[in-house]
């Protein structure tokens, strides 16, 4: 069991007023890739991933501690399971980490990209993740649909190159998702029943901010926090596409981000070294640490857990 650091206080440049508190380091972890957050109610706990070091973390702020299991293979992405333990993509497959043991067993594999990336579970219990290609080839990757019932697998978006952050607005109808290389947040009309998308369209466009998308979130008033890889920062857009507030995060690489903690008050955000040159790492001595910012003035919602 990995101890945490002492906890440092970073002040923040305030975009807008409600991003006046502190910005802390929650845990120093100096994670390669630190990735796919996702508060876990039941135990009070953060759930992250070392992407690059092949580990699933277990973080409870309240004592400091920070369990891991590492894994043969690259994981992705992992969520809850409604009846306990985890289910994960691993590698270029799905599976479960069974919740005594932390023994992984793979369920199904995919056939398209190189590996696993980010993933989340839709209000129906389904894990959604998806796939990338290491040299970022247009189209190679899709986004997969695994089934609670079946453990079946179903592609439900071909023509990805970098598949990465997933979220559903309160009742489940909207998707948003991210291809990194578009540099945009695009949203679909989802339906619950079937894990079908229809009307893709983009309702925040990135080109022109610093860095590029990676993980997101949504918080209990629809609006969107975005985590920029290689920009040093969470941008917060409104369900209008306006951008709300701007978090300044001493890392240069920001992976992903969610609400936890009490009432879902406090936002997470996970942090990377890789690929991070040796002056920024000397710059940026915290980079892969899960950092936590509380006082934003917003509430996440619950994680949906996989119903299988």
């Amino acid at each position: 069991m990995a101890q945490a650091a002492a906890v440092r206080r970073i002040r923040l440049r305030p975009w807008g007023p409600q991003l006046s508190e502190s910005l802390e380091v929650a845990l120093d972890a100096h994670a390669l890739l630190g990735e796919c957050p996702v508060w876990d109610d039941r135990t009070e706990t953060l759930l992250w991933v070392d992407i690059h070091r092949n580990e699933v973390h277990r973080f409870s702020p309240s004592t400091g501690s920070d369990q891991r299991v590492l894994l043969e293979a690259t994981p992705g992405a992992v969520a809850l399971r409604a009846g306990g333990g985890l289910v994960a993509a691993v590698g270029m497959g799905f599976g479960e980490l069974d919740q005594d043991s932390m023994v992984y067993t793979e369920w199904q594999r995919v056939a398209r990209g190189d590996r696993m990336n980010d993933g989340a579970c839709d209000p129906a219990g389904r894990f959604l993740a998806g796939t990338l290609t290491e040299a970022q080839i247009p189209g190679a990757a899709s986004l997969f649909a695994l089934d609670p019932v079946s453990r079946q697998v179903r592609e439900i978006l071909p023509g990805v190159t970098l598949s990465n952050g997933l979220a559903w607005n309160r009742d489940g109808t909207t998707l948003y998702f991210v291809d990194t290389v578009l540099e945009r947040i695009d949203a679909f009309d989802y339906d619950v029943g079937t894990a079908r998308l229809s009307a893709r369209r983009t309702v925040v466009n990135l080109q022109d901010a610093a860095g590029r998308p990676d993980g997101l979130c949504i918080d209990s008033e629809g609006n969107l926090w975005v985590a920029m890889a290689q920009g040093r920062m969470i941008r917060c857009y409104g369900t209008n596409g306006r951008l709300l507030h701007l978090v300044r995060v001493p890392s240069p690489i920001v992976t992903s981000c969610t609400f936890g903690g009490p009432g879902l008050a406090d936002l997470y955000i996970t942090t990377g070294e890789w690929p991070a040159s040796t002056d920024q790492l000397r710059r940026y001595p915290h980079a892969g640490a899960v950092f936590r910012l509380a006082g934003t003035g917003s509430h996440g919602l619950p994680a949906h857990r996989f119903a299988g």
